[in-house]
């Protein structure tokens, strides 16, 4: 027992990180009404948390290389229950930001990258298989069994006594400190500020980018943002693809500066080499497709369910148990299949299951998100993401030596916190986007439909009026002072333009994961126990 007792809290803390965002996404409707605030709001918010993660992980693993991982370890888990105290008493949308979306990210920005450097330290053989299984379940049970414990927590109590239990949490780890293994430093390690600045920068513009492009379009304006009274829409394009050429561009040059670094002898924030080895390359980028799949599909299920039929947050997380079983279910499994089959063939596995998955959701989706095919195709996209989440840690850190341990816990936390601002972004705005426009939309365009109903829509759009319930159609419609007969079309016309719109969010996403197959080419196609890796040191001689 005392060879696990620091999996254990390793463990732990990486289930509190992963209940943090599950938690936040099906208390949306809660935390809106709560604060007084947005949809649009809360996406921003809750893409700021992943974004402040993405943009500086990398930093937060350099630091454990100077710092030592287990100092780094501890003192980013106390930032982080900080921010989460802060995130249970907040009063407004804006204490949230600061609480939740910077400080538990500062926090965990320190935390990611050191437990699985920590791990790799720690653990060697089949141990270590064993040891990133665990954290793999861990993450795959967080990430089910939120949706679960938020929607009982904020039902009957409140979604700030999760934040609170989170504070306790990090309390009873710190409390067993020693318990946490040592790391040592690496001799010459220095944090480089110009490189921080172009990772972190360039990171933000691209999500940031991204996150905008629901309001102010991708290429042609939508609406077009002020500064200082001044229009910006250079040449009458959107700021929105100068904002995500510019993070682009900056990425870029970042590489390239570390690669100068390097050929000057200089310590680099980041070790472009490692990117030279092809089974971390495909670890990498099926983990951030993976992550890209539970960040959207963890915004766009709970949005829907809580902003347009009206469930609370437990009815909310009680839709969502097939995928939360299947989550915690195959992640164990996960780790037991590689006795049988090779990585590649396990990752092959989970990509098929989230292909078939998405599919099934998107062809089966129904008014109440509540039929027998649906919640088979939540079960079989759960399975296929436990079997990604128990493996791929493992093969990016099976990829290096020791020596970049902190280094790849980085980039593995910027590949999935990345891919989760990416889905949450992306599929979210076009979520939102189709939800507050086609209603509107197909009303305008049907001749059958009274005009009084169409001027009384198009008002209530004019006027930005956020995603709404049918409850809140229905008030509309009375309010306006439509018969039986024309409120009973309107929410005919409602339900078919919502249902459209969840159903072109949930089309893109299977498009990405049919993409996602050709990333995992490069992954070890031999048992692991068997298997030496390509290491860093093969690249250099």
């Amino acid at each position: 027992m005392k060879k696990w007792s620091a999996i254990i809290l390793l463990a732990l803390a990486q289930f509190i990180m992963v209940l943090d965002s599950t938690v936040m996404n099906v208390s949306i409707s809660t935390v809106v009404k709560d604060l007084d605030t947005t949809v649009a709001s809360m996406q921003a918010t809750i893409t700021f948390y992943t974004l402040t993660m993405a943009a500086l992980m990398l930093t937060g693993g350099k630091l454990g290389d100077i710092w030592g991982r287990k100092k780094v370890f501890l003192i980013g888990l106390g930032i982080y229950g900080i921010g989460a105290f802060i995130t249970a008493i907040s009063p407004n949308i804006q204490t949230l930001m600061i609480g939740w979306s910077l400080v538990e990210g500062l926090g965990a920005v320190l935390v990611i990258p050191a437990t699985a450097a920590l791990v790799a330290a720690r653990y060697e053989g089949r141990d270590r298989i064993t040891a990133f299984a665990i954290i793999g379940a861990m993450a795959g049970a967080a990430a089910a069994a939120g949706p679960l414990i938020g929607g009982f927590v904020t039902t009957f109590l409140s979604w700030r006594y999760v934040f609170a239990f989170e504070s306790v949490i990090v309390v009873i780890i710190l409390f067993f400190w020693k318990h946490v293994p040592s790391s040592g430093k690496l001799a010459q390690a220095k944090l480089d500020i110009p490189s921080t600045v172009l990772s972190a920068s360039g990171m933000s513009l691209l999500i940031f980018g991204i996150l905008q492009s629901k309001v102010w379009g991708w290429v042609k304006p939508m609406t077009v943002p002020e500064i200082f009274g001044y229009p910006i829409a250079p040449f009458g394009i959107s700021i929105v693809t100068f904002l995500i050429f510019a993070g682009i561009l900056l990425l870029a040059y970042f590489l390239s500066y570390q690669k100068t670094l390097q050929n000057k002898g200089k310590d680099p924030l980041f070790d472009v080499t490692v990117l030279k080895i092809p089974q971390l390359r495909s670890g990498l980028a099926v983990q951030t497709s993976q992550s890209l799949v539970i960040g959207a599909s963890f915004f766009v299920m709970p949005v829907y369910l809580e902003m347009v039929i009206g469930l609370d947050a437990l009815q909310t997380g009680i839709r969502i148990i097939p995928l939360s079983i299947s989550v915690i279910t195959f992640s164990m499994l996960g780790s037991k299949l590689i006795d049988r089959f090779s990585p590649k063939r396990i990752v092959k596995f989970g990509q098929l299951a989230l292909i078939v998955g998405v599919a099934i959701i998107t062809y089966t989706i129904d008014p109440q998100l509540q039929s027998i095919p649906l919640f088979i195709g939540m079960f079989i996209l759960g399975a296929g993401l436990g079997l990604l989440a128990s493996q791929l840690g493992n093969i990016n850190m099976n990829a290096v030596d020791k020596r970049h341990a902190s280094e790849v816990g980085g980039i593995q936390g910027t590949a999935l916190n990345l891919g989760s601002s990416l889905g949450t972004a992306i599929i979210g705005s076009i979520l939102i986007m189709t939800l507050s426009t086609g209603f509107s939309a197909k009303i305008s365009a049907d001749p059958q439909v009274p005009e009084s109903v169409k001027q009384a829509v198009s008002a209530q759009a004019n006027k930005g009026i956020p995603i709404l319930s049918t409850a809140d159609v229905t008030q509309i419609a009375n309010q306006e002072g439509f018969s039986q007969a024309q409120t009973a079309q309107l929410l005919s016309f409602y339900t078919d333009s919502q249902l459209a719109g969840l159903r072109q969010a949930m089309v893109f996403l299977l498009l990405l994961t049919i993409v996602s197959l050709l990333l995992s080419r490069n992954l070890p196609d031999n048992k692991p126990q068997k298997q030496s890796g390509l290491k860093l040191k093969d690249i250099h001689g």
